[in-house]
């Protein structure tokens, strides 16, 4: 038999929830933190092309990303280099190739603490001639209050150096920013910090020295781009925390203070020039930095500022025009442009989100055309935005941009997921405090990709578990001692059955009468069904009857959709009305576990006694308990039931395991197998468990690194001598690399009457091996999931 292929369909992760961590490079890849990774995400590949591979070595969250930017059209090699910042420490340079591969090529240690902003840039040599690795300078910001000077010289492929450490006295730098002066090969940084100055260097004999302090801001930098204006001069763009954003501009000066009649000329009135000097090619070459413009217009702190890219024509590069997008926490975005005749910069489009109860955007970001802009924001969302075609070019006013479908995910640690009965979509919940439903979209021509379709509950506590209840139906729990029973709404089921094309007439119909969606009340956790005609209804139009009603309230708005919802919809029309809580656990919940019937639900708490540990099982007709089920003294990590419904497995941090049987519906649940300090033969905690397809088998696995198979003896003699009830293991432990979390049986059984299990590990690999019963000390690994 030929061993299975694996192949990645979909992944969900979203931006990390901090600044600098997202880069749009001149390939139309888009690189952003994701956890302790990168992500990069094929933004030309159309709305199905996703994330495609991930970029793990960071021991810590990922601050910040940087694209090496190619400076002409003749390397594109050049970018496919990305360099990444973490709370690590370190520096990753890492290089891409076009068939997916991807390589760490240099790990770079000076930083004694998180590093936060960087820029990278590429030096062209003095004759033009660019080889195929550049003279490389990256500026690093870290909170060690230092910004350090990395060099990879011209031919190497991938050493760097350490070329200079700039020291910020008692004060941090918050951004850094590298170009190139113009019609010189002399690199040019700015460093703006908590001091509310923009500091300009420059590097003389091969050391970076500083030749000016732009003084203007009100409080902490937190983006600096330079950009090349056609006629020669240096723009450089700063934005802070005082909400304004001004833009600076470097010029030659001309020493001649005559005109071409050989008269003095006539003086003009000019802002305030601050100049400086440097040596180039045996000349003096002298500059003036200015302020070209104060633009307002945020009502919040300003995070990132990002010219449009420039378009390259062999060799040389032109601006498409002069703009510049800015993103703040007023949650918009803003690209402004000159005023072609009085040179003002004004704010030309402004897209986001007006109001709501989330805060705002970290960073911004051009594609390479400019038809497109990007934010990523504090929930980690990616929204995207694109310029709608066929506009009247004569007028920027007319100017409009649509909300476009973009990658999306949990921005913090998945615990649990679940999948509906009929395997059509996926529900994950998270310490984020949101549980989402993912599923794939379908379009014409047979083109299909995974999204997130709804986000059916945002919680005030962290998620834990989660476990479907029927095909539109789910319990979850959260760090709160109660369960919370949630229903899909109709207006969900008539947007799944258009995104997903799939026919969901019947069940539309026996929601004619119940809620078209939900809405999340003010200073409140539960989700409020909202029923026909009561959506979006301002509390001001209604009469109040409650104080919590005087405060703003997500409001459900009935929406048609035939691709997957943006982040705003996700955030306000895709809630599930909360249908029923259930209280009787005295401590936050851990695990719940649905019957495959979906007429039971057990539940478990977090316990260090055995008192509450026991095993609550409901009744999801009537919504009440039907017995405690007592086997472990410690909290139950995992319960499984068999997919006959006649066995409930579970397994403890006190590491045994226990079945309890229910020969029928009616008859009570009743112990009949659990290990002990004898028969168990995990010596840690046990993690996860699970059936077999035909509940013949069931599976273990623990923190002491292994897999165990277990079933019943023949003879069931077992079941008169020990604790075991006839059961015992059926295979040989399988003992794997780290500490196993997670385990499932696949639902068939392959072509040569083997059990296919999928085996998941603390490190995050994992792998997928075969079994049999026949050869239970022998355990074949078939294939590792790609760790990207």
């Amino acid at each position: 038999m030929a061993a299975p292929t694996v192949k990645t369909r979909y992944i969900s992760v979203a931006c990390n929830r901090v600044p600098n961590s997202l880069s749009w490079g001149g390939n139309g890849h888009v690189a952003f933190g994701a956890n302790t990774s990168v992500a990069i995400y094929d933004s030309q590949g159309g709305d199905s092309s996703g994330i495609n591979r991930m970029l793990n070595g960071h021991q810590d969250r990922v601050n910040c990303v940087k694209w090496i930017q190619c400076p002409t059209a003749q390397a594109d090699a050049g970018c496919q280099e990305i360099v990444s910042g973490s709370s690590d420490n370190t520096l990753k340079v890492w290089k891409l190739s076009s068939t997916h591969q991807s390589s760490c090529v240099a790990t770079l240690k000076g930083h004694t603490a998180t590093i936060a902003a960087l820029d990278t840039l590429y030096l062209p040599p003095p004759d033009g001639a660019l080889p195929s690795n550049p003279r490389t300078l990256i500026a690093s910001v870290s909170a060690d209050s230092t910004v350090r000077i990395w060099e990879r010289l011209a031919g190497e492929e991938e050493e760097f150096t350490e070329k200079q450490v700039i020291a910020c006295g008692s004060g941090f730098a918050m951004a850094a920013a590298l170009c190139v002066i113009p019609t010189t090969t002399v690199p040019i940084l700015a460093i703006g910090g908590d001091d509310s100055k923009v500091n300009i260097y420059v590097e003389r004999d091969g050391t970076f020295d500083k030749v000016q302090s732009l003084v203007g801001h009100e409080d902490w930098i937190r983006g600096l781009q330079f950009a090349i204006h056609d006629n020669g001069d240096l723009l450089l763009a700063s934005c802070s925390q005082d909400c304004f954003i001004r833009i600076w501009r470097i010029s030659p000066v001309n020493e001649s203070s005559e005109n071409i009649n050989g008269q003095p000329e006539v003086e003009e009135i000019r802002l305030k020039e601050n100049c400086f000097s440097l040596a180039y090619k045996g000349s003096d070459l002298s500059f003036a930095v200015s302020l070209e413009s104060v633009m307002a217009g945020h009502e919040q702190w300003v995070y990132e500022v990002h010219w449009q890219p420039a378009i390259y024509s062999g060799s040389t590069s032109r601006h498409q025009e002069m703009c510049l997008l800015s993103a703040s926490m007023d949650k918009t975005m803003i690209i402004w442009r000159p005023d072609e005749e009085s040179g003002v910069w004004l704010d030309q489009v402004r897209v986001g989100e007006v109001g709501g109860n989330t805060l705002g955007l970290y960073g911004c970001q051009f594609s390479p055309d400019g038809m497109s802009i990007m934010a990523h924001g504090f929930q980690g969302a990616i929204h995207l935005w694109t310029k709608l075609a066929n506009q009247n070019t004569e007028s920027q006013v007319a100017e409009r941009w649509s909300p476009s479908v973009a990658v999306g995910g949990h921005y913090d640690g998945v615990q649990d997921l679940d999948w509906d009965p009929e395997g059509t979509f996926l529900v994950s919940v998270s310490v984020d405090q949101t549980t989402r439903l993912h599923a794939c979209w379908r379009r014409e021509g047979n083109q299909t990709s995974w999204h997130e379709i709804a986000r059916p509950q945002v919680h005030g506590y962290d998620m834990q578990c989660i476990a479907m209840v029927g095909r539109f139906k789910f319990v979850s729990g959260a760090d709160e001692k109660v369960l919370r029973i949630f229903e899909a709404p109709r207006n969900f089921l008539e947007n799944l059955s258009k995104i997903s094309q799939l026919d969901l007439d019947e069940e539309i119909k026996e929601r004619k009468s119940q809620a078209e969606g939900a809405s999340v009340p003010a200073l409140g956790l539960s989700n409020k069904a909202v029923f026909s005609g009561e959506g979006g209804m301002p509390a001001s139009d209604r009469e109040i009857t409650h104080p919590s009603e005087l405060y703003p309230e997500i409001y459900f708005a009935l929406v048609n959709l035939t691709s997957p919802p943006t982040e705003e919809h996700l955030l306000q029309n895709t809630l599930w009305p909360e249908t029923q809580k259930l209280y009787g656990h005295g401590f936050e919940i851990f695990c719940v576990a649905a019957h495959p019937a979906g007429n039971l639900i057990a539940s478990v708490c977090k316990a260090s006694k055995a008192e509450y540990a026991s095993i609550i099982i409901w009744d999801t007709e009537k919504w009440h308990q039907v017995c405690q089920l007592a086997a472990h003294s410690l909290t139950v990590t995992q319960m499984a039931f068999s997919h006959s419904g006649h066995h409930l497995l579970s397994v403890s941090r006190d590491r045994t395991w226990a079945i309890f049987h229910q020969p029928s519906s009616e008859a009570p649940f009743q112990l009949i197998a659990k290990t002990d300090k004898k028969t168990s033969v995990h010596t840690r905690i046990i993690w996860s468990c699970c059936w077999s397809h035909d509940d013949k088998f069931f599976a273990t696995a623990s923190r002491d690194k292994k897999v165990i198979i277990w079933g019943q003896s023949s003879d069931g003699e077992g079941e008169r001598s020990t604790s075991l009830g006839g059961y015992g293991p059926a295979s040989s432990p399988l003992t794997t690399s780290d500490a196993v979390t997670a385990v499932d049986f696949a639902p068939i059984i392959s072509s040569d009457n083997s059990y296919m299990l999928a085996v998941g590990l603390e490190s995050g690999l994992i792998a997928i091996y075969k079994w049999r019963k026949d050869t239970q000390d022998v355990w074949t690994q078939c294939v590792t999931f790609d760790s990207r």
